[in-house]
């Protein structure tokens, strides 16, 4: 879930160039209490639109970061962006849970988009951020589709060297003193309830919209098995799978996040029809 640093490729834009468009800055207050501090950028052509995509970040990422900021510009050419910083994260408050609480958060900004007038809503989440986007979909409802990059398939998984490390930071006093040093990123140390929170493999399968998967045949913190488990528990939607595509936001290109707000448009379009 930790982000890692990558040369930019050639279609990433020049640093600044397509996301230093106003936005709107806004606090927002999850279901328990917590202020947390979200972002709205609107379509890039300045068109209303219809639609709002919700994007919840991965593990130590927030809506400063650079990546989610292109991440946030590219989407913008299909949709209008809520760029949410999960407590713990960025100019939130709080403390990460790692994906348990975080299901207020993202229901606080899917709510806001709402408000704003947007009429559909969809999610898109990187790593921890895509297990939220499942889990909440499943739990809360609200939104029209869904888009989980990276996601892992179940709790606790320490397959891989870089999972190990994780938890290592994250299950001591050390460690997430220095997560909070080095990545400014909060972890409560306080675990989780018992038993644990519906993980995203079991969330997928209680989902009533279209869910896609994309996971890159690079990813060093969640092998591929993690995106099939997720998507054969779903029973619908599309999976992708991406040659030479590394972990999250980091491996991100402007033609990936293109694609997959197309896919979310048309989507949440068919679902609108449906409706109607």
């Amino acid at each position: 879930m930790l982000g890692r640093s990558r040369r930019r490729t050639p279609d990433d834009p020049r640093p600044g160039a397509d996301y230093a468009r106003p936005s709107v800055a806004r606090r927002l207050l999850a279901a328990d209490g917590t202020i947390l501090h979200a972002h709205h950028l609107r379509r890039r052509d300045g068109y209303p639109g219809d639609l709002a995509v919700v994007v919840a970040h991965g593990f130590t990422q927030s809506s400063r970061s650079p990546q989610m900021r292109r991440i946030a510009a590219w989407l913008s050419e299909h949709a209008g962006v809520v760029l949410l910083d999960l407590r713990g994260h960025g100019r939130s408050r709080g403390h990460s849970t790692l994906g348990w609480r975080e299901v207020l958060d993202m229901d606080a900004a899917v709510d806001w988009a709402h408000a704003l007038g947007y009429r559909r809503v969809a999610t898109l989440g990187f790593s921890l951020g895509s297990a939220v986007a499942i889990r909440h979909a499943a739990l809360h409802r609200g939104v029209g589709a869904v888009a989980a990059v990276s996601v892992p398939g179940e709790w606790h998984y320490r397959g891989t060297a870089a999972m190990r490390t994780l938890h290592r930071l994250i299950l001591t006093r050390a460690g997430r003193g220095l997560l909070r040093l080095t990545r400014r990123t909060r972890v409560s140390p306080a675990g989780w309830s018992t038993p644990d929170p519906i993980d995203p493999r079991a969330a997928a399968a209680e989902l009533d919209v279209p869910l896609l998967v994309v996971h890159g045949d690079e990813d060093d913190y969640f092998p591929l098995h993690h995106a099939w488990q997720v998507h054969s528990a779903a029973g619908a939607g599309d999976l992708w799978l991406e040659r030479g595509f590394g972990h999250a936001e980091a491996g991100a290109t402007e033609s990936l996040v293109s694609r997959i707000g197309a896919w979310l448009d048309q989507q949440t379009r068919q679902a609108a029809v449906v409706e109607v």
